[in-house]
């Protein structure tokens, strides 16, 4: 029996490795240990695995865990003068492992590593033909990094993309529920002790697990329902699978679409459904809805937190539940027929039709006030009909009129009566009715009403004229409708396309993701399968956005050379290429906008690093070189054997090294607090804190007695406690105070606080020059002193003030000190 290598090369390489994710909504819900199980279960059935990464954190039972199966060595690298470990690639390449465990998804590789992500680790390893077992948490999905930041206030600062994961084989979610979740902290499960009470306190309250929670449920829940309609469309599936209630409103763009959307919402609502407004747009020019009552409906279904839709289609009900089974929809909200009962007697209406044909779609049917208010224009089909019943009545009827009052009407009539009944059957039913009918008056005329009676004989040359006359009327008069109503449809088609196209110009516009958005559209407006972007690169056709596509597409669109558009499924007729071609352009011109937009910002992040380090070179280079020659300069005359100083000299110079010492730590711990801020690494600790307790604090830190000795201290111990960090809050009221006696040219400095309702404000009042007009928020930027070149420093004090507050969810912000001088005030919530 082959080892473990053996097996590996048994196997081969030739097909791509399965991804396996564990996905939890929080840390320590229990991914790594879920991942840990499932390599020991497939270990014991005899497959080679291998764990080239788990991070236990401390945890006891998870490191019990990974006993027993085979750990492969970390690689060692040193970075910024510390080793950190890391997934050894390469050794896990040349292994090649049936199975391999890759922990923390997300994660961000050391500087120096071969991949900047571990992702892309797991990517290479996928493409090596090895199977790969990982775990990931919510707040590092890309798509919901920035709300979860918003939930908990932590900034994630390492994301791993939607696609990667969604392209996982397998996604389990890891659930558990945020009281247990809290248990498990608490018995010191997760956490060291130390660090128990602040998680908590903080990252995990109830509230924000059971929103991570609540994330997490959502987002795997849309992953297995896009699972389900790649699934449904492979297996060819129509019928509706009621997995999840979704509610479409269908709507013509008349005076009770916004109606019907409101109660469509409400349906929606009480089965907890999601809601879909699809609009038809018909090419036939019997129906044209105001581009103005369109767009006000789209506002509607988007303040209702419904998605609107449009979709191209001659039959109206087959389009509505072509759409409806699409996307698996269980009811349908219609609205009952604006047409009279007669209009009704003679046609069904799109309601009856959609009801013959919903299947399992529930429909409703909602009544409005616009009910049997209004006429509807005949189906084409309905019309034909009716063109050849025509073509064969009316000449009957008016030779029974004929024939009844043959002795008060002559010739002259009889011939009239037929050609005005010719007329209308040409206006009614077009070219070939009105020649039936043409014929058919034309043999009736002359069998009861020409000259010999009852034969089809003509004996006058005027009698062929007049029958000649009565044909070519008709065909006239058919040709002339005929032309008008082909005109009537390339209108009402222009129509159409000219709303596709509007639609089009404002995703690209105003959506977020316009590419994607946009061939989402034209994959609904057509009803196609699949919609993609296709670029060449180095000789081969690249998707760039949209759907995966076949090799036998429905239409092929070029746009350039380079790009064309591709859609695969029903095949579409010629009429539709302009609306693809403009659509096409539309894609690339959003491609283009997309390219644009990402170079700019990485352009815009270039000019902010280079920016950043010139003024950070500028400040630190004579701030870092002044306070050191003076210790240079003190510590050398100290070391002089030449020179004889008296004592109080050589406390001076110790005093001077001593202050330049501090001006150095100050320096160092601004640029680090500062760097800190920058990546997001600022958790703070929040608990009730008294201002005076915090206010002693920061004075004793500062350097001379001298400086102690010039701020005068007004705040009241009886002073409700804030919420905070007390060393975050000491650091904040030590930089402020710095920064008030440094621009204040060493006067007095004010300390003082006050309660106003739910906050309790500090404010460091000096009397210095104070800020220059309009250069309030420029005080907050780094390395910014507004002109004040007198003063040492690089500028962070406030930069880092503004950070720590905004950490602690306060606020801070200036004011000028009446008679001259600046005010920082400094507000945060009292605690609870």
């Amino acid at each position: 029996m082959p080892g473990p290598e053996g097996q590996a090369q048994t196997r081969g390489v030739s097909t791509r490795g399965e991804l396996r994710i564990y996905l939890g909504a929080a840390p320590g819900v229990g991914k790594t240990f879920a991942v840990l199980g499932e390599a020991h279960r497939r270990r014991e059935r005899g497959t080679d695995v291998v764990v080239g990464l788990v991070e236990t954190h401390g945890r006891a039972k998870t490191a019990e865990l990974v006993e027993g199966l085979e750990v492969l060595p970390r690689r060692v690298v040193r970075t910024g003068g510390v080793e950190v470990t890391e997934l050894d690639l390469d050794a896990l390449l040349a292994r090649r492992p049936e199975v391999a465990v890759v922990d923390e998804l997300a994660h961000t590789n050391a500087p120096g590593s071969r991949n900047a992500k571990r992702w892309q680790d797991v990517e290479e390893l996928l493409e090596a033909g090895i199977d790969v077992l990982s775990a990931v948490n919510v707040q590092h999905l890309e798509s919901l990094n920035d709300v979860v930041a918003r939930i908990t206030g932590v900034p994630q600062r390492e994301s791993v993309p939607d696609e990667v994961v969604r392209r996982a084989e397998q996604i389990e979610l890891v659930d558990l529920t945020p009281q247990a979740l809290r248990r498990r902290l608490a018995h010191g499960n997760v956490y060291a002790a130390d660090k128990v009470d602040a998680a908590l306190g903080n990252y995990f309250r109830v509230g924000n697990l059971t929103a991570l929670r609540e994330l997490a449920l959502l987002w795997v829940a849309d992953q297995v329902d896009v699972a389900l309609q790649r699934y449904r469309a492979e297996q060819d599936i129509t019928d509706t699978w009621e997995t999840r209630e979704r509610v479409v409103v269908a709507i013509t763009g008349g005076p009770e679409s916004e109606t019907l959307i409101r109660r469509g919402r409400r349906i929606a609502q009480r089965a907890g459904a999601e809601l879909l407004v699809v609009h038809v747009l018909r090419g036939d020019g019997l129906a044209g809805a105001s581009p103005d009552v369109v767009a006000r409906c789209r506002r509607t279904a988007l303040d209702l937190s419904a998605t609107f839709h449009s979709v191209v289609g001659d039959d109206v009900p087959s389009a509505l539940l072509e759409f409806a089974r699409g996307v698996n929809a269980t009811q349908l909200v219609l609205g009952t027929s604006r047409r009279s009962r007669v209009a009704r007697a003679f046609d069904e209406g799109i309601g009856a039709a959609v009801i013959a044909a919903s299947g399992s779609i529930d429909v409703h049917m909602v009544t409005h006030p616009q009910a049997r208010r209004a006429r509807r224009e005949p189906s084409p089909r309905r019309t034909r009909l009716l063109g050849w019943a025509l073509a064969v009545a009316l000449p009957a009827l008016v030779t029974g009129l004929g024939l009844l009052w043959q002795a008060q009407a002559g010739y002259s009539t009889d011939l009239a009566a037929f050609i005005l009944a010719t007329c209308a059957v040409a206006v009614a039913g077009g070219m070939w009715p009105a020649l039936l009918s043409a014929f058919l008056a034309a043999g009736l005329l002359n069998y009861f009403f020409t000259p010999p009676y009852y034969s089809l004989l003509v004996a006058s040359p005027e009698n062929v004229v007049a029958l000649a006359a009565m044909v070519v009327v008709a065909v006239l008069v058919a040709a002339v409708v005929d032309r008008a109503a082909r005109l009537a449809v390339q209108a009402a088609r222009a129509r159409t396309e000219a709303a596709l196209l509007a639609s089009y110009a404002r995703t690209v516009m105003m959506s977020s993701r316009p590419l994607a958005r946009l061939l989402e559209k034209v994959r609904e407006n057509f009803a196609v399968d699949a919609v993609a972007l296709l670029e060449r690169r180095d000789g081969d056709w690249v998707r760039v956005a949209g759907d995966e596509v076949g090799a036998d597409p429905a239409a092929d669109v070029p746009v350039t050379d380079d790009v064309r558009l591709v859609l695969c499924g029903r095949a579409l007729p010629a009429s539709d290429q302009r609306v693809l071609e403009a659509a096409a352009r539309q894609a690339f011109l959003a491609l283009r906008q997309q390219r644009l937009a990402e170079e700019k910002a990485q352009a815009q992040r270039k000019a902010a690093d280079t920016e950043l380090r010139t003024a950070l070179l500028s400040a630190v280079g004579h701030d870092l070189r002044t306070p050191l020659t003076s210790i240079k300069a003190s510590v050398g005359s100290l070391r002089d054997p030449a020179l004889t100083l008296p004592p109080s000299d050589v406390d001076e110079l110790l005093e001077t090294v001593e202050e330049s010492t501090d001006r150095l730590t100050a320096l160092v711990d601004n640029l680090l607090d500062s760097s800190r801020l920058a990546t997001g690494a600022v958790l703070p600790a929040l608990k009730p804190v008294g201002y005076y307790e915090v206010v002693a604090r920061a004075l004793a830190s500062l350097g001379s007695a001298q400086d102690r000795a010039a701020v005068e201290v007004a705040v009241d111990e009886a002073l409700p406690l804030v919420l905070a960090d007390i060393g975050l809050l000491e650091r904040v009221v030590a930089n402020l105070v710095d920064n008030a006696l440094r621009h204040g040219r060493r006067a007095a400095v004010a300390v003082r606080a006050s309660a106003h309702g739910d906050r309790v404000e500090l404010r460091v009042v000096d009397r210095g020059p104070g800020l220059p007009k309009k250069s309030g928020a420029a005080a907050f930027e780094p390395f910014q002193r507004l002109g004040d070149r007198s003063a040492t420093g690089t500028g962070l004090g406030l930069t880092v003030a503004k950070g720590f507050v905004a950490a602690m969810a306060g606020e801070i912000t200036l004011e000028d000190t009446p008679g001259g001088g600046l005010t920082v005030v400094v507000s945060l919530p009292v605690a609870p």
